[in-house]
């Protein structure tokens, strides 16, 4: 069995130990092993990425790559059938660039982390626990094992936020885990529901004695699906299962089970399905975030220290929109085509009330927050549009956001080291000064703006063409939501352009009360190790986009015609139950 994808999730985790192992004096070993934990978890994943191949689509159990699949807790629940969760791993087009983008973002991190002098052991000790957890969420295939990386996320962010933070931190980390924790609450309810309404056809099998164990065949596993929906088989042979490619197949449905599409089960006079379409939507678009469940997203960042502010933007954002397209989608179709009005919806609000709320921040790191709740919105209007090209849209978005966000975030890092403010009214004419440094502004404020040849105007391209033709290609979308969300790009514009007239050209001049203590000086060599690869990549995959296309296009275009086909169908099943 090949093992790099244990590799990846567990290689910083190892790091973690012998950065626990060190003794609290040794600083500058601690940083070191972080740094090359870091380092080899990005290694494997580029080689994951180069080996990947994109011609494959992961449609219910077949399809994904790079496969680890071992029984991890399983007993009989004698006649209520078998509990099984499986330790199960796999990659494909949609979380292969999520895996990318933790690698470089996690060293990224690193590097930006190395100015940490209070309790040092103990911040990289977390931070490299959370690298573990959001590998693990890219990376598992079995909704228990997902449900607890997701979960785990929660503790390191927490303290790092809580204990590293500015003046407000305490309150901005509970704040952030609260709301992630309710949404995981959510999350919770329908992983316990669809655990009680879904089984493993393969195990049943076995368990039956119609194969022998180890032994699997798609005719088999065909026969035992048959069996089931005709209800023949017999409740104590039944294998209840987590697992995320089983829960795509609505044969593996147990008939009369509450998420069943014939159940006919409602509550609130609406299907039992969608409202755990909902609950899992929320649980996740907190995580995204989408207005209004997003006012924990600028207190997290306006308080957390610059290295949590990269990791939070680039990656772990990337986590709620990741769970939308891997689980909420998928399982369920049906309430996707239902319920696209309302998802594209709030994603044109997002982008839009993102980029008001932007343009009225004089706070620069809390002007960037809001902008990628903006950003953030486009990955809910491509997903909503159920098209080719707005799925396409929206993975490329989030590997994207991710690699420009990061940058955002590192060059406010930059000012606030040097004057410990970030007030936009308190700078003029910083390019005078640091040349440099505006050069890296401007880069990562136009990449983000949506400039052509960076590649965040690939992202929204793809998202507001998949939007546009969604009204004839699957008819989910009115053409009007697009339209509005091309607002959003003019007020990036407005507010990127403003923050970079006001701050970086003119004269220099800069706060009375902040000269004494300020040093405005240009970057330094560890501040060009940070800034140059995310701006290079930036522009390599703005110019040359089939870079990633080419390992997720086929993936997108399977997600789309997935749920368009069984959503479609199983709408008009549910539909037709509830009037019975």
């Amino acid at each position: 069995m090949n093992l790099i994808l244990t590799s990846l999730i567990f290689t910083p985790l190892l790091a973690a130990l012998v950065v626990l192992l060190l003794p609290t004096r040794l600083e500058r070993p601690a940083k070191t092993v972080a740094l090359l934990g870091a380092l080899a978890q990005l290694i494997l994943a580029v080689v994951l990425y180069i080996q990947f191949n994109g011609s494959a689509f992961a449609n219910g159990q077949e399809g994904y790559q790079f496969v680890e699949k071992l029984d991890w807790i399983s007993f009989s629940l004698g006649s209520l059938g078998h509990f099984q969760v499986q330790y199960f791993l796999g990659v494909d087009g949609v979380s292969v660039s999520m895996v990318l983008l933790t690698g470089i973002v996690g060293v990224i991190g690193v590097i930006s982390s190395w100015t940490i002098t209070r309790n040092v052991k103990g911040y990289f000790l977390l931070y490299l626990l959370l690298l573990t957890s959001v590998m693990g969420c890219f990376l598992a295939l079995d909704f228990f094992l997902f449900y607890l990386f997701f979960e785990f996320m929660l503790l390191p962010m927490y303290f790092l936020i809580g204990i590293w933070g500015g003046p407000n931190r305490e309150y901005a980390a509970i704040k952030f885990f609260i709301y992630t924790l309710v949404g995981s609450l959510f999350i919770l309810v329908v992983m316990i529901g669809l655990y009680a309404s879904v089984i493993d056809p393969l195990a049943t099998a076995w368990q039956m004695g119609l194969v022998e164990r180890g032994v699997a065949s798609a005719e088999v596993v065909q026969q035992v699906q048959q069996m089931l929906q005709q209800k023949v088989i017999n409740p104590a042979d039944l294998v209840r299962t987590f697992s995320i490619p089983a829960m795509m197949e609505p044969a593996n449905f147990i008939p009369d089970s509450l998420l069943h599409v014939l159940s006919g089960a409602e509550l609130w006079d609406l299907p039992v399905r969608f409202i755990a379409f909902l609950l899992l939507f929320a649980g996740f678009a907190i995580k995204v975030p989408a207005v209004p469940v997003h006012t924990w997203l600028p207190d997290a960042h306006v308080e957390a220290p610059t290295p949590v502010s990269v990791l939070l933007a680039a990656v772990l954002l990337k986590v709620g929109g990741y769970g939308l397209i891997r689980i909420v989608y998928p399982v369920f179709p049906d309430a996707g085509t239902y319920f696209s009005v309302l998802v594209g919806g709030l994603g044109v609000l997002s982008i839009i009330y993102g980029a008001l709320n932007a343009l009225a921040m004089n706070d620069l790191k809390k002007l960037i927050a809001y902008s990628s709740v903006s950003h953030m919105g486009f990955v809910l209007l491509g997903l909503a549009s159920l098209t080719t090209e707005g799925v396409n849209g929206a993975i490329y978005m989030m590997f994207s956001h991710g690699i420009i966000s990061a940058m955002l975030f590192l060059v406010v890092g930059v000012i606030y080291d040097r004057a410990h403010n970030r007030m936009i009214q308190n700078f003029r004419g910083l390019a005078r000064v640091m040349p440099a440094y505006t050069t890296f502004v401007v880069i990562a404020f136009f990449a983000s703006l949506g400039l052509p040849g960076f590649s965040g105007f690939i992202a929204e391209l793809l998202v507001l063409v998949g939007g546009f033709s969604a009204p004839d290609l699957t008819g989910m979308l009115p053409r009007w939501l697009t339209i509005v969300a091309i607002l959003g790009l003019l007020l990036a514009a407005a507010y990127y352009l403003w923050a970079l007239q006001r701050m970086f050209f003119g004269k220099y001049w800069i706060f009375p009360e902040l000269r004494e203590q300020a040093v405005i000086k240009d970057l330094t060599v560890r501040e060009y190790l940070m800034l140059v690869p995310l701006a290079v990549l930036a522009l390599l995959f703005g110019i040359f986009p089939h870079l990633l296309l080419d390992k997720v296009g086929v993936a997108a275009t399977g997600f789309s015609e997935l749920v368009l086909q069984q959503g479609q169908e199983q709408l008009r099943l549910v539909l037709s139950s509830m009037i019975r």
